[in-house]
């Protein structure tokens, strides 16, 4: 996306899919402004400046992170219909979310923090989280690099 923030192009989204009267990618799309907008609301009380970009992507990581557990709940439980709503769902967040790194990548970043960080066991778990967070945290899955780094420092 050029000039236009992730914040405008929901919006934008929301209008096009609201004149294409499409019901579900409608009420998906408010869903996610309306997250946007409690995200908001907590901020004003925050002292820390957040970037608007890194803070809606934060809010779709997290709607996202939820869904996929809703998804396998469902299943589980024999309720297709529920699971299916909340993957056509899943699919119109993840449509704004940075492309996600692969494993080999994920691996990749890990080795070169922990080299940089002189991090050899468990104990530089946090650091080499806490890093990996602060440079990648928008194209990655935070519960699955966990997994990777834990195997990497053990």
């Amino acid at each position: 996306m050029s000039d236009t923030t992730l914040r405008d192009a929901i919006k934008t989204a929301t209008v096009t899919a609201m004149k294409a009267k499409d019901k579900d990618r409608t009420a998906a799309l408010r869903l996610i402004g309306a997250k946007i907008k409690d995200r908001d609301i907590e901020m004003r009380t925050s002292s820390k400046e957040v970037e608007d970009d890194a803070m809606v992507i934060d809010v779709l990581q997290k709607m996202g992170k939820q869904r996929r557990e809703s998804i396998q709940m469902y299943t589980d439980g024999g309720r297709t219909e529920l699971a299916a709503k909340e993957e056509a769902e899943l699919a119109v967040i993840e449509e704004f979310l940075p492309q996600q790194m692969g494993e080999d990548e994920t691996r990749a970043a890990i080795d070169a923090i922990k080299a940089e960080l002189n991090a050899e066991g468990m104990k530089d778990m946090g650091r080499v989280m806490g890093e990996l967070k602060a440079r990648h945290g928008a194209e990655l899955d935070m519960s699955k690099a966990s997994g990777l780094v834990k195997a990497a420092l053990s």
